[in-house]
Parts: C-alpha cells; sequence; structure tokens
C-alpha cells in the first residue's frame, strides 16, 4: 500500500489496524558515469515497495529523496539538504504523522551520509516531549532507522554476486538494483580505470580533485539486472519481516 496512490479514507482504515509506516530515506547525488543520480533514493523506494506488495499491514509513505550530500556537489546534477535543514524536515514529517495516529516511524535508508544526521533528527523528535514534562500532550513516537544493505541476507547476496571491486561508492550492488528497476537505464561504458581508486576526502572540491570520475573503489561495470532483481528479492523479504515486528513490537 502507498500512500501517494492512497486516499485519505484508506489511510483512516489503514490506522485501525496500524500504526506503522515504512518511509524510504537517501540522497540525491552522483553515482560515477554508469550509476544514475537518484540510485540512493531508488534504491531503498524499490525495496520497500516491494515489501510491501500485496501486503495490506504495510503503508509506504513518500521517499525522502535529498539527504547529506554536500562532498559530491563537484559533480553536475548532485542535490544536498544541510544537517540542519534535513534535521528539521525529518521532524515535520514525523509531526505530520503523529497528528493523524501513527505512533511508529520505520525509516529504510540508503546513503551512508545520512546515518548521523538521521541520528539527531530522532534525538530532535524524541526530545520535544522529553522537554514537555511528564504530563505532555505530545504523543510517544517510535522509529527505526536501517539501512537497506544491513538487512539480514543481502551483504551476503552483494558479496557472492560481485566478489571484487564492490567498493564503497557507485558499487556494482546498488546500481545493479536501480538497472533492474530502469532496465532502459543500463550505462553499457568502458571505465578507466576499471577500478576506481580507495581513499578519504573532506569537501566536494577535494572529493572531485581524488575520484575524477565519482567512484570509489569500485567496478560497478559489473552490474546486471539479473543481479539486482535477486538483491532486491532478498532485501524485500527481510525488509517486510522486519517491519512488521517493528509494528508488532509494543514499546
Amino acid at each position: 500500500m502507498l500512500l501517494s496512490l492512497s486516499t485519505w479514507c484508506d489511510v483512516e482504515a489503514y490506522l485501525q489496524r496500524s500504526r506503522s509506516i515504512l518511509l524510504p530515506i537517501g540522497s540525491m547525488e552522483q553515482h560515477g558515469p554508469t550509476g544514475l543520480i537518484g540510485t540512493d533514493a531508488i534504491c531503498p523506494q524499490v525495496i520497500a515497495e516491494a515489501a510491501a506488495a500485496n501486503n495490506p499491514d504495510i503503508l509506504v509513505g513518500p521517499t525522502f529523496s535529498v539527504g547529506c550530500a554536500q562532498h559530491h556537489l563537484g559533480f553536475p546534477g548532485s542535490m544536498t539538504l544541510r544537517p540542519s535543514t534535513m534535521i528539521a524536515a525529518i521532524a515535520d514529517w514525523c509531526a505530520s504523522l503523529r497528528r493523524h495516529g501513527f505512533e511508529r516511524i520505520y525509516w529504510i535508508n540508503g546513503h551512508g551520509g545520512n546515518i548521523a544526521t538521521i541520528a539527531a533528527a530522532f534525538a530532535e523528535v524524541y526530545a520535544e516531549r522529553s522537554l514537555s514534562g511528564p504530563n505532555s500532550n505530545i504523543a510517544a513516537l517510535s522509529m527505526r532507522q536501517r539501512n537497506w544493505w544491513e538487512l539480514p541476507g543481502v551483504m551476503s547476496t552483494c558479496q557472492r554476486l560481485h566478489p571484487k571491486h564492490e567498493g564503497s561508492h557507485a558499487t556494482a550492488s546498488e546500481v545493479a538494483v536501480t538497472y533492474a528497476a530502469y532496465p532502459e537505464q543500463v550505462r553499457n561504458l568502458v571505465l578507466d580505470p576499471k577500478v576506481a581508486p580507495n581513499g578519504g576526502f573532506t569537501d566536494a572540491e577535494d572529493y572531485r580533485g581524488r575520484f575524477a570520475d565519482g567512484r570509489i573503489g569500485s567496478d560497478p561495470t559489473q552490474a546486471t539486472v539479473a543481479a539486482g532483481e535477486e538483491i532486491i528479492a532478498v532485501a524485500a523479504k527481510a525488509l517486510r519481516e522486519d517491519f512488521l515486528a517493528f509494528a508488532a513490537a509494543k514499546a
């Protein structure tokens, strides 16, 4: 069940059986010459929608598609939020959902650069109720953040499919997931070097100077539609189980 394709009546009925919602969250940033800019938003969205398919007890909200990606701004098309802006936006999303009676929000994340800011946003949301005192009229809210690649079975599947040169950015596995979702976007390019260098970085200019085509340690030319379909299936099953357990929890 997708929030964007539901009426308010549908959501009101859903709230009679569940007070939980699944929100994909990602980023809008370059992923090298063969990876789509929306990769980190596409991956959690596709996996969330697959997890919810034919299951009336999973409601998938809109994708929070622009995250913290300032270090990618040296590449055209990349977008970012300041951490403070992202925290405020997450807090507003939570407040909106809480007003309608949602009590549990599960964020499925697709971008490592979001993790610290999501944690800070959770602290901000929880602090509002804490600071209002023991007799607060602000309803309690429970939240969980999971990275899709850390769901049970996903990493082992990725390692089996791409045992060498997966890398840490513009990886073969994440590119494969986007290719499975949008097979018309498969890019068959020769990359030079075939395997990107590894290393750290600071700001956008430093990143562009160290990693000329945007990749870090990866060879995404290994990505295939078939590999992406397999990864999505494993991740969707694990996410479905984890979300439903979270939704059923008492605290």
